[in-house]
């Protein structure tokens, strides 16, 4: 039996590698699986990078950011799965609120309002979970929807998501961007509330992906391939309401969140408790595991991350870092993988991101394929070019 070691953060978005293990998927396919829990993305990103795991839980434009050279050791990374879509809440202290003079139940056009006004008397401080993350770059592409400059009205700090609700208690962030428990445990200590879910801002956006190094999965092609096939069962039994219960209970023991079933049920359901005060607000969409193509490694998002990066200066996009960002992203393993399953697997590597705001039909090599919304909240589109 092949052994395959993954590491993780704790944070509800692991769900599918919790199942691939605890539901017996990965043993089905002749893998036994041990995941280790990390409390930052730095010691995942190293330990992947020098052979101490041979998968991870990643954050999407991580992996993007180390095989262009802009995060830690040097790694040829591949990602061959997306382990979900959004699941992050935007977040403004109970502290921050006060001070600029809103309510608890504040929206985001009232935060922005006073962020943009500077109400604060200085940068607003966000928490993001690493600076190459989803998180960060949702965040900024929020913010200068609103008329604000994220170079010069705020600054942004990183801070390990399970670190988040400590850092507002101790005064170091003024709000967050971080994936879902943390954000729901600081609305229960009564330090923080919710007012923007990812999916607002991003209806598709990309959140964690399974990363690995290019010469294992090379190495181990066969295990890879009945990795992926578990990978995607383990995403559909997760996305089944009818298993909610009982995966809050598997994410809330010790060895993975530590935190209450309750909790986790919130967010996995995306009935969310925004507010100290007790204001509940159900979000669709919110974490999407397996729905819509939503696990297929689409280029075109691998390349609006790239835009991004690009845009906030982080690199200058050549045409080298395309191939190198196109070259992350391994669609054609997907499909090896996972066409014996008989799914409806996507039959291009690309699409136009933003143009979709119900559920639409797509082209497919065998079955009937519905791609789910991906607007942004500002109605934009970016058109890949070329299309792959």
């Amino acid at each position: 039996m092949t052994e395959i070691r993954i590491g993780f953060i704790p944070l509800v978005d692991v769900a599918p590698l919790v199942a691939l293990k605890e539901i017996g998927f990965a043993r089905e396919e002749g893998i036994e699986v041990s995941l280790h829990r990390e409390i930052s993305w730095s010691n995942i990103r190293d330990k992947l990078a020098v052979g101490l795991y041979d998968g991870s839980h990643l954050l999407a434009p991580m992996a993007l950011a180390t095989n262009l050279g802009l995060a830690g050791p040097p790694a040829d990374l591949i990602v061959p799965y997306v382990l979900n879509l959004n699941g992050d809440v935007l977040c403004a202290t109970s502290a921050f609120l006060e001070a600029v003079g809103l309510p608890p139940d504040a929206g985001a056009k009232d935060v922005a309002a006073r962020i943009r006004a500077g109400a604060l008397g200085r940068p607003v401080t966000f928490g993001v979970p690493f600076f190459f993350s989803t998180h960060h770059f949702l965040l900024r592409y929020w913010l200068a929807s609103e008329g604000i400059d994220p170079a010069r009205d705020v600054r942004i700090e990183v801070v390990p998501p399970p670190l988040m609700p400590e850092a507002i208690g101790n005064g170091v962030i003024d709000g967050m961007m971080v994936g879902e428990p943390w954000g729901s445990v600081a609305v229960d200590r009564g330090e923080a509330s919710i007012f923007l879910s990812a999916t607002e801002i991003w209806a598709g956006a990309p959140e964690k992906v399974f990363g690995m190094r290019r010469s294992w999965a090379e190495a181990n092609a066969g295990a890879v391939q009945g990795l992926l096939r578990a990978l995607y069962r383990a995403s559909a039994w997760v996305q089944d309401p009818s298993n909610r219960v009982t995966l809050s209970e598997l994410l809330a023991r010790e060895a993975y969140l530590d935190l209450s079933a309750e909790v986790i049920e919130r967010a996995l359901s995306g009935d969310l408790t925004r507010t100290p005060q007790g204001l509940q607000g159900k979000i669709d969409r919110f974490v999407v595991f397996q729905d819509g193509a939503s696990s297929f490694p689409w280029l075109s998002q691998a390349l609006w991350l790239l835009t991004q990066m690009e845009r906030w200066g982080f690199v200058s996009a050549t045409p080298e870092l395309q191939r190198v960002v196109r070259n992350t992203m391994a669609p054609n393993l997907y499909r090896e993988a996972l066409t014996p399953l008989g799914i409806a697997i996507p039959s291009a590597n690309s699409k136009v991101e933003g143009a979709l705001h119900e559920s639409t039909p797509a082209a497919s090599a065998l079955g009937r394929l519905f791609l789910g919304p991906d607007a942004f909240c500002d109605g934009g589109v970016f058109d890949p070019a070329p299309s792959e």
